[in-house]
């Protein structure tokens, strides 16, 4: 009994200190617990944080403007390339031919185009040689109606005289007879003269369908001008370069292989346009606006924060965009929230680590309310 009690008091003892223990770890993990929360409350009021968000670039899509068979390839998977470095040549024999042919029309043409202006000249002399007879002609019959006007004079002061036995009868006779002449010679005269201008019309016709003639080899030139032109350009499109500096996404294409305009081959990735889009809650959007600083982590480089601002927000939340939107005509019976996406742009432009980000890539964005 004496060496129990001994034991009994040491293990007493013990638990003494465990007592006193409790209570302090209990406060410090009060404390503790309410400092956080304070710190992330005095946090949230002055930031607005989102791990729903990605990076996004330019993504330029290598398109054909012309059938073809590729000749060749001149990238691999990923590969660097500056703006105006070719990527793809295709064959390019049925182009060329194609501007001989049209290259041999406009010769055809020309040629059209001497033959029918050098009639024009000829055609025109005839007009002018026509309208100097009609001329002629037209002052001829002037003339002629002097003399009938004249024979007519004479005619009747012979036709009185002859009633008072004046004049001779052969006299009388001799004026009749050079009346009738007069106006036989007007009536010829103005034949002549209708024959005249249908001569000159009929040349006129001729002219203007020999002018026709030159405008339509004109113009059958100029279309044939159009068609090398185009045939130049299709021929151009055989060489298929890059429009902007960037990266190519994987290629999977073969020398020999058909390719259609307008197809979509493969894809640039340009390396100096990247931003995040960001999808907040609808409820964090109240004091966000454009221009506010924001700090993005990427998943990638997790160690590295990137310099950015909001720059514009979307018109419509993100759902609106699908392919299905949902229609909550019905009321919502359990609200959802909906997310806005936001546009956020980098604004240290010297950061190294831009070069590394990718699209599609997962961030935290960091929004610094003012």
């Amino acid at each position: 009994m004496e060496n129990n009690q001994p034991i009994q008091q040491s293990a007493a003892d013990d638990k003494k200190p465990k007592k006193n223990i409790f209570p302090i770890v209990f406060a410090a993990l009060v404390l503790v617990g309410g400092t956080y929360g304070v710190v992330k409350y005095m946090h949230a009021q002055k930031h607005e944080e989102t791990e729903d968000a990605q990076v996004e670039a330019l993504i330029s899509p290598v398109i054909p403007r012309v059938p073809g068979y590729i000749k060749e390839v001149r990238v691999k998977d990923n590969q660097v390339v500056r703006k105006g470095d070719t990527l793809l040549i295709l064959d390019d024999r049925d182009f060329k031919i194609r501007m001989a042919e049209i290259e041999a029309g406009i010769a055809a043409a020309q040629s059209n185009v001497s033959v029918a202006g050098a009639a024009l000249p000829v055609v025109n002399a005839n007009v002018y040689s026509a309208e100097s007879n009609v001329s002629t002609v037209d002052a001829q019959i002037e003339a002629a109606k002097v003399n009938v006007w004249r024979a007519t004079q004479d005619f009747n002061r012979y036709q009185n005289l002859i009633k008072d036995h004046s004049i001779t009868q052969q006299q009388f006779e001799q004026a009749m007879a050079a009346k009738q002449t007069a106006e036989r010679q007007l009536d010829v005269l103005k034949a002549q003269r209708q024959s005249a201008a249908r001569q000159t019309a009929a040349i006129g016709q001729q002219r203007n369908v020999s002018s026709g003639q030159v405008s339509v080899a004109n113009a059958a030139v100029k279309q044939r001008m159009a068609e090398l032109e185009a045939a130049n350009l299709n021929l151009s499109y055989t060489i298929i370069t890059a429009v902007v500096d960037g990266q190519v996404s994987k290629i999977n294409l073969q020398p020999g292989q058909l390719v259609q305009a307008g197809q979509g081959l493969f894809n640039i990735v340009p390396s100096d346009n990247k931003w995040v889009v960001a999808n907040f809650k609808e409820t964090q959007l109240a004091k966000m606006k454009a221009g506010q600083k924001v700090t993005v982590k990427v998943d990638a480089y997790p160690d590295h924060e990137f310099e950015a601002k909001v720059s514009s927000f979307s018109p419509a939340t993100g759902s609106k965009f699908s392919l299905l939107p949902p229609d909550n005509a019905s009321g919502n019976f359990v609200k959802t929230v909906q997310r806005v996406p936001v546009k956020i742009e980098f604004t240290n432009a010297k950061d190294e680590h831009l070069q590394k980000l990718r699209a599609g890539m997962n961030v935290g964005v960091d929004v610094h309310l003012n």
